[in-house]
């Protein structure tokens, strides 16, 4: 059983990414991070708020393939993890806008 262990553990460690790879999609993160901030401080009117969303989607995809490792993982945890996770945040976001709603 030990020897199945370290096997996986050895195939797993031999996709990880390299630090370039580490530098590079951080570099992007960075670029991202601007062209949020400058697209929120134009006077895009109700396309702002789209725009900015689809950055931050954009730039929570790498850090949770890249940094969180999710890309090397097995493709049945992700489709069982992930929409557990994405249920969790629909009700956060809907329980915070009628919180708003009925003030």
């Amino acid at each position: 059983m030990e020897l199945k262990n370290e096997k996986n553990s050895e195939h797993h460690a031999a996709k990880e990414p390299s630090a370039k790879s580490y530098v590079f999609i951080w570099v992007l993160l960075m670029i991202f991070t601007a062209l949020t901030v400058t697209t929120a401080g134009l006077n895009l009117g109700g396309i702002a708020i789209i725009v900015c969303l689809a950055i931050a989607a954009f730039k929570s995809t790498l850090v949770l393939l890249y940094f969180m490792h999710l890309r090397y993982e097995e493709k049945l945890v992700i489709k069982l993890i992930m929409p557990i996770a994405i249920v969790a945040l629909a009700i956060f976001i809907g329980l915070t806008y009628s919180d708003v709603i009925f003030r």
